[in-house]
């Protein structure tokens, strides 16, 4: 509910919400430079109907009228973003520097 809280309001939310409880979700904190822009580049758009092949939702989105509902990915699109879900995500001591 947190993480979606900013569409809450939204008439769609309903079936966002189910989507994201249909299975596990695997948490990812990467650290790089431009990472915010690289990812995103590599997962395509939102919408995977429109999301070119070679990228992630392009490969393995979904493709039918719920698409851009059923986001097979997400990632954070500014560093104010990535701070508050790394927090939202993980507890202190969970990630580790390589």
């Amino acid at each position: 509910a947190e993480h979606s809280s900013h569409i809450a309001d939204k008439p769609f939310f309903p079936s966002v919400r189910g989507f994201m409880q249909e299975a596990p979700v695997i948490a990812l904190a990467l650290e790089g430079d431009d990472i915010i822009t690289r990812v995103r580049d590599l997962l395509g758009p939102t919408d995977s109907m429109v999301a070119a092949p070679g990228t992630i939702r392009g490969d393995f989105g979904f493709k039918d009228a719920d698409a851009k509902m059923r986001n097979v990915c997400h990632a954070s699109d500014s560093p104010e973003a990535a701070a508050d879900e790394i927090k939202r995500f993980f507890n202190a001591g969970e990630i580790f520097s390589y």
